[in-house]
């Protein structure tokens, strides 16, 4: 596998907290099962026969498998802290790592939705100069959060390029 070239040396992963699958979960079935509705309704009152038998049995099983994918996916997000920079890697079937010197850093954002704020959760994003190369961390435990707000604010203070 080419994990390898998604991780930097020598390095810890610190991943999303296990509630941010949950919070995943409710997403994925709730925008699914509308989306599944939205069809099988239609077809239900529109056409005779088998055709919204087949379509419901086709959504649920779309449902069930992104349900399943879930937890590939989500075990696919993590960040490392390096000495120089921050490290996240991401993707089920598009692999990422993005590096992000610390020097770079403009503007660090902490983010919660309703329902990431029921689960004590929230998101870091990282801005820098260029558009390309701005970064999100979700699902982090609030507190956890906090600190990787605090600690990468402190280390783009102190390696600043003068941006």
């Amino acid at each position: 596998m080419d994990d390898a070239l998604f991780a930097p040396p020598a390095a810890h992963w610190t991943r999303p907290a296990p509630a941010y699958l949950t919070v995943k979960r409710i997403t994925s079935l709730t925008g699914w099962g509308v989306a599944v509705m939205a069809v099988v309704i239609p077809l239900a009152v529109l056409v005779r026969g088998p055709w919204p038998w087949v379509a419901g049995v086709a959504g649920l099983g779309i449902i069930a498998w992104r349900q399943l994918r879930l937890g590939r996916w989500f075990r696919r997000w993590g960040y490392a802290e390096r000495e120089d920079a921050l490290y996240i890697t991401s993707g089920l079937w598009w692999r990422s790592l993005t590096i992000v010197p610390y020097g770079r850093m403009q503007v660090v954002h902490v983010q919660a939705g309703p329902l990431d704020r029921a689960f004590g959760l929230a998101a870091v994003e990282l801005v820098t100069a260029s558009a390309e190369s701005n970064a999100r961390i979700p699902g982090l435990a609030r507190a956890e959060a906090e600190r990787l707000r605090d600690s990468l604010s402190e280390r783009g203070e102190s390696r600043s390029t003068g941006l």
